[in-house]
């Protein structure tokens, strides 16, 4: 299979005018047993805006399954007291969110000199983006710079082209990432777990999720018209720039696409869509087979659990997402959003020494899943245009 890659590295950006300080706030895992407990931690998580001094990095969804919550040093003893009230399991995973995010970041202490891109340690997205320039520069005739656009706040959205046989007809494949900004494990930040995006909506509330800001069933559960939520869906689709960029690009692909995969963290799912229904849609039983596959060849890697299924079923009613927006406006045979690792340990904030291994499994399982489809479909699709100018 031939493939075309655009992948999108910068989507929201974080820019507030104070770093945010999250010292001594821990990190709980918390598994609802009833559903009295079940329900008012949904209440809890439908409650959470960009002012409040708990977040949950894991929503809770159902009864036995867990969730993971970062709570602020004074609200500790009265969530803790909730857990006990409501026969909660709770586990501390995190002691000290600050430390963990100081340790994110080993290099800076080292201030040694080193090559553009590390792939022991976090990057910036500043090193980064000129570690893909570099690229670009070396191999011209395979791989093109992507700025399709830029985001509210002025910064481009860099993406880069793989081709290895310019003008001629090919599948493509579009790979997006770091669609939630706390996602992005980078190190140039004001506040590590922000979210959104940075559009002002009040004089109190910045940004809406960009994930849930897409068109194909838009505000159909599990988003939000609260600007100050963190699920804000946005006062319309396709309101936030950043996100009107990529619609637009990726139209611009749709035609000979073939694969759609969007990069999120952390949790270790594989998910197809949709997120407003558990109804088995479209090619639902062939995604579910291939995934099964590809995720046992990613488990013979480094023994990571992956499970899968879609999002409604696997986690929560979630509707307007990109992935939901490029199946159900093109009908793109291969669509999946990986949650990578890990379960809750470190959350948001993995140790550098998982990048790797990370990449090592996750490259495994991808390379599953394209050979799969095409030995399921070995004419592959009835291509119309060429894609080698865009």
């Amino acid at each position: 299979m031939k493939l075309f890659f655009a992948l999108l590295l910068a989507i929201a950006g974080s820019a507030l005018a104070e770093k945010v300080s999250y010292k001594n706030y821990k990190v709980y895992k918390i598994t609802p047993k009833n559903d009295q407990a079940l329900q008012a931690l949904r209440n809890l998580d439908e409650a959470v805006t960009e002012f409040s001094r708990f977040q949950f990095w894991e929503s809770p969804s159902k009864l036995g399954r867990n969730a993971t919550l970062m709570v602020a040093p004074e609200m500790q003893e009265s969530m803790e007291n909730m857990f006990e009230d409501l026969d909660i399991h709770s586990q501390v995973m995190i002691e000290n969110v600050q430390d963990a995010i100081n340790r994110e970041s080993p290099r800076n202490a080292r201030n040694i000199a080193r090559i553009p891109v590390d792939w022991t340690d976090y990057n910036t997205l500043d090193e980064i983006n000129e570690w893909l320039e570099s690229l670009a520069v070396e191999f011209p005739d395979v791989i093109t710079i992507l700025k399709p656009g830029k985001s509210h706040l002025g910064r481009d959205i860099v993406g880069v082209k793989f081709d290895l046989t310019p003008n001629v007809e090919k599948e493509v494949v579009f790979m997006e990432s770091n669609i939630h900004a706390r996602e992005w494990q980078s190190q140039t930040f004001q506040n590590r777990m922000w979210r959104k995006t940075r559009t002002r909506y009040n004089i109190f509330c910045y940004g809406a999720d960009p994930n849930r800001n897409w068109a194909y069933q838009w505000m159909n559960g599990g988003s939000s018209q609260n600007p100050c939520s963190e699920i804000y869906a946005g006062p319309r689709a396709f309101s936030e720039p950043s996100v009107d960029v990529m619609k637009d690009f990726i139209a611009s692909v749709a035609e000979n696409m073939v694969a759609y995969i969007d990069f999120h963290s952390f949790s270790q799912m594989l998910l197809l869509p949709f997120g407003h229904t558990t109804d088995p849609l479209m090619n639902y039983d062939e995604m579910m087979e291939i995934a099964e596959v590809a995720l046992e060849e990613l488990r013979q890697v480094h023994g990571t659990e992956y499970v899968w299924g879609n999002i409604a079923e696997t986690i929560y009613i979630a509707s307007g997402s990109s992935m939901d927006w490029v199946k159900g406006e093109f009908e793109v045979p291969i669509a999946y959003t990986y949650e990578l690792r890990d379960r809750g340990l470190h959350g948001f904030i993995l140790p550098a020494d998982q990048i790797l291994p990370t990449a090592e499994e996750t490259l495994v399982s991808l390379l599953s899943i394209f050979r799969q489809y095409r030995e399921r479909h070995p004419d592959g699709l009835k291509l119309k245009n060429k894609v080698s100018g865009v």
